[in-house]
């Protein structure tokens, strides 16, 4: 069995899961106005940590690493045999107005390694807006494959000129906070974060009760190169082959914590796979309104919220939404709910087709 917990958030809300988790809870946004941004001056609304590009991207890792590692047992984590993955999209690419080699993800990845000598390995895994959820993946199968007792996981990524007129270019940045899965969306807000979650084969090895990570699956509907499949089939099968892998039903999930960026095409695909797999009665929420789109660190940060959602018993409202907006109808929440929730759904989509899953268990 693998278990999950020792969660760490950073994001404009805060350094901590504990703290994140509350000021949602408050209806606080980390998305807001800002000037002159976008790559003709205009005003957009992102989540930023200080201003745009200044986020120390390494500093930040580094720091959500060591906060989630001071929440385990230090004697069990002694004699554990010790992996550390990361996920990121587009890393320090900030750096590229210095010199290519800087802005690598293998330079991102080795200043990650200098900070953290004790692991046996590093892995870095980047793969689009799913590369947090499949590095949950990764630490779980490496886990029952015996290579390791704990693995740490975390995802970080910054807003930077370079994503902010890329998807400018798609015209893909909505006018106003965005709203996942609402009739009058109009498309993504940006953001930035790292979001850590440590998984183990040992659950004593936790200061806090740990959940049950019953695994994942990833698929590629190979669709087009950043528009997804308009029958969802990618995530479709995703979802399928977890609920098959871990032995869950779709009518357990109490809850799911959807990717929903705003944008028409991928909320539309995502209503239809939700509801040809059987979950569009299911209770469910983007958190891309609040927090932003955080790339690579998203399935981190999504899923240590889903956590604590387990730990509290409280399903987070969907930031933005008012109106369903989908041609399947979907159980979007618009207010937070207190229930017991015992299996928790995440999902993750992404350009090239790509599509990623996991649960949760108490």
């Amino acid at each position: 069995m693998v278990y999950a917990g020792a969660e760490h958030i950073i994001s404009p809300l805060g350094d901590s899961a504990e703290i994140n988790f509350q000021r949602l809870l408050e209806g606080e946004m980390a998305t807001q106005k800002h000037e002159g941004i976008g790559n003709k001056g205009e005003d957009l609304y992102a989540a930023v940590i200080g201003e745009v590009g200044a986020f120390d991207l390494v500093a930040g890792i580094e720091k959500s690493i060591k906060a989630s590692l001071a929440l385990l047992n230090q004697e069990v984590l002694a004699t554990s045999k010790k992996g550390l993955l990361l996920s990121t999209t587009k890393g320090e690419i900030e750096k590229l107005k210095e010199d290519a080699k800087g802005a690598s993800l293998l330079n991102f990845k080795q200043k990650i390694e200098e900070r953290f000598t004790d692991f046996d390995n590093c892995e870095l895994i980047s793969n689009a807006c799913i590369s947090g959820v499949l590095a949950l993946i990764r630490g779980h199968d490496l886990i029952v494959a015996g290579e390791y007792e704990t693995v740490v996981v975390s995802g970080a990524d910054m807003l930077s000129e370079f994503t902010l007129a890329g998807f400018q270019s798609f015209f893909a940045i909505a006018d106003d906070v965005c709203r996942p899965f609402d009739k009058n969306r109009t498309g993504i807000n940006l953001g930035e974060g790292v979001g850590t979650i440590v998984l183990s084969s040992n659950p004593n090895l936790f200061q806090q009760k740990p959940m049950k990570l019953l695994g994942g699956s990833a698929a590629n509907d190979a669709n087009h190169i950043s528009g997804p499949s308009r029958t969802g089939e990618g995530l479709y099968r995703s979802i399928h082959r977890t609920l098959k892998r871990a032995e869950v039903s779709a009518d357990e999930i109490d809850f799911l914590s959807a990717h929903g960026t705003g944008t028409n095409y991928n909320d539309e695909m995502e209503s239809i796979a939700f509801d040809r797999i059987g979950l569009n009665t299911v209770p469910m929420h983007s958190l891309k309104g609040a927090l932003g789109h955080t790339f690579g660190a998203a399935g981190l940060i999504e899923a240590a919220i889903c956590l604590q959602s387990m730990r509290n018993n409280v399903m987070l409202a969907s930031a933005g939404f008012l109106e369903e907006g989908t041609s399947c109808s979907i159980n979007v929440l618009q207010k937070n709910q207190n229930k017991e929730l015992k299996t928790v759904l995440k999902t993750a989509s992404g350009f090239g087709g790509c599509n990623a899953s996991i649960v949760f268990r108490k």
